[in-house]
């Protein structure tokens, strides 16, 4: 595996290869979707590009290497399994960027370890976070699901609103989620990618879906009432 070493006075941050290999992709599949991502924030990719040499020709290759904030930011949308080896390699390295301060004191020992319980306590709450905003297997936006559920996104938008799932933003502003639909998990707010039609650029917007619970019991809302008719 590509491991990320540390150097003293150094940010800690992880190679785009380093993410490959943990998520079990190809390293140009990685560097595209880390492209899309920074110009989606608005970021320029030459402040996180580098180069490095491959060992076995001799020749240098493009890499990038990302802080933190934008590691997790990237693997939003990957698998939850995945997500959590990240977490976990991003843990390991702040711990061992912990070791190089050897206590030579009894309370800056006390310190130290305390700083270490405080990463493992924040692991979980970030994994969470994290799966609050990706998509879920089965989750469906309003067109899809209205597809699926064959009664159209506008019939589909107007049943969330009336069954206080959705409400939009203004008189005709976009869907959001309603306290209700959030409560009971029938719709969530997720984070993806799309491309500007009018200029080409990749962004990430904010998008209302039905979960797969919330599929279910529009489904046996549409059957009861004979389609909706």
């Amino acid at each position: 595996m590509t491991i990320t070493k540390l150097e003293q006075g150094k940010d800690l941050s992880l190679s785009s290869r380093e993410i490959a290999e943990l998520m079990g992709k190809s390293h140009r599949n990685v560097t595209r979707d880390i492209e899309k991502m920074l110009s989606a924030l608005g970021r320029g990719v030459l402040n996180f590009e580098h180069t490095y040499v491959n060992q076995q020709n001799g020749q240098k290759y493009r890499e990038y290497r990302l802080p933190k904030n934008l590691t997790l930011t990237l693997i939003a949308g990957y698998r939850a399994d995945l997500r959590l080896r990240i977490i976990e390699r991003w843990d390991e390295l702040e711990q061992q960027q912990g070791t190089h301060r050897i206590p030579t004191t009894l309370p800056e020992a006390l310190r130290l370890a305390a700083e270490q319980a405080e990463r493992m306590a924040v692991l979980e709450p970030k994994a969470a976070a994290l799966d609050a905003i990706s998509e879920a297997p089965g989750d469906l936006g309003v067109r899809d699901a209205g597809r699926e559920l064959g009664i159209g996104q506008n019939r589909l938008a107007q049943l969330m609103m009336e069954m206080r799932w959705a409400c939009r933003e203004g008189n005709k502003g976009r869907l959001k989620p309603a306290h209700y639909g959030l409560s009971t998990g029938y719709v969530r707010m997720v984070a993806r990618f799309y491309t500007d039609l009018r200029t080409g650029e990749d962004r990430m917007a904010d998008v209302l879906v039905l979960t797969r619970k919330g599929l279910a019991r529009m489904a046996e809302k549409i059957s009861a009432e004979g389609a909706l008719a």
